[in-house]
């Protein structure tokens, strides 16, 4: 049995969950969503929003201050929640406005929430709350060690929406992002952050000429090249997760979390291989030590995504991730042929 919503909220929307919105349309049961985009961050540009709207069928009511959630979410019956800041670094320096958006608006979101009725949620969380891991690839149950105030923000949301289960009945999915990458398939959305951190659009950067280099910190690590491993996951494959998650709570109507990767690694000398091979455009690169924290090999388990949701990545290979990334470099500066 399909889950059949009448109404889901995209609360906060960021780059990839304008993605997440369109792919849901596309792989909806019939009359299953009607649509609400709810922006209350500052990073989002007017262009997202517009893609958002364009991509729909039908035409999307927006919203960008936080204090349109009480009026919006009335009538849904479930929210999405991908609304946080995401730079390790930044976390580090400005711990404040990482709790003050990851765990206070997230919590009033929450009560909003409860406020209107509405029990099913959502959550994207990350693969950074489980810290240096103890053992690859990593599954649910992994120790919870988060090194940093972005990974603690995600892990206190977790711990949050475990206990408003037991005293609220509210049912939640955590999404646990490893590293998301690639772009819509036709080139539609993809990703804009400000300043950009992400490995695989730093070094489209510089193969399109945005960027004159790009920086490899570490080639001493304990891998095959040297260089740190890492789960690269295709946001498309991650929207048809979300969509999964919430039939998951329509039928199960009980609460869980998932990883989400590819279940195999690719080093930062690989990625660097595949761009040049995409783009055949040469890489410029600048050896560096390597950065405090950086684990060598993070790769997910998502065993549990597989059997629980029937879930499993589709565009799983890295040549595709890139590709579809690179499509998207050259929209944004107009080189697409």
């Amino acid at each position: 049995m399909q889950a059949q919503f009448n109404k889901v909220n995209i609360v906060d929307a960021q780059r990839f969950s304008a993605v997440s919105f369109e792919k849901l349309q596309d792989n909806a049961p019939p009359a299953s969503f009607k649509d609400k985009i709810i922006d209350g961050t500052p990073q989002v540009s007017q262009t997202v929003t517009e893609s958002c709207k364009s991509l729909l069928a039908k035409p999307a009511a927006a919203y960008h201050a936080p204090n349109k959630v009480s009026d919006s979410s009335r009538m849904a019956e479930a929210v999405m929640h991908f609304a946080s800041y995401i730079q390790v670094g930044e976390s580090v320096k400005r711990p404040d406005i990482y709790y003050q958006n990851n765990v206070a608006n997230t919590l009033n979101l929450l009560n909003v929430m409860l406020k209107h009725d509405v029990k099913k949620f959502i959550f994207s969380s990350t693969a950074a709350i489980f810290g240096e891991p103890n053992a690859v690839p990593i599954d649910e149950l992994h120790p919870k060690q988060p090194v940093n105030p972005y990974g603690k923000s995600k892990w206190i949301i977790e711990q949050v929406l475990a206990d408003y289960d037991l005293a609220f009945g509210l049912k939640s999915i955590c999404l646990r992002y490893f590293n998301a990458a690639g772009a819509d398939p036709e080139g539609q959305l993809g990703e804009r952050h400000d300043p950009e951190t992400h490995l695989i659009p730093l070094l489209l950067q510089v193969a399109s000429g945005r960027k004159p280099d790009i920086h490899v910190f570490g080639r001493d690590y304990d891998t095959d090249d040297g260089t740190c491993v890492r789960d690269y996951i295709h946001v498309v494959d991650l929207c048809k997760a979300h969509l999964l998650a919430l039939q998951y709570l329509e039928k199960q109507q009980q609460s869980n979390q998932f990883n989400l990767g590819n279940g195999k690694g690719f080093s930062v000398q690989e990625v660097i291989n595949t761009v040049q091979k995409v783009t055949g455009k040469p890489i410029h690169i600048i050896n560096s030590a390597r950065r405090d924290g950086d684990p060598a090999r993070l790769i997910a388990d998502a065993t549990r995504a597989q059997r629980e949701l029937g879930w499993s990545p589709n565009l799983s290979s890295l040549e595709t991730i890139v590709q579809h990334a690179w499509r998207w470099e050259q929209r944004i500066t107009g080189t697409y042929p």
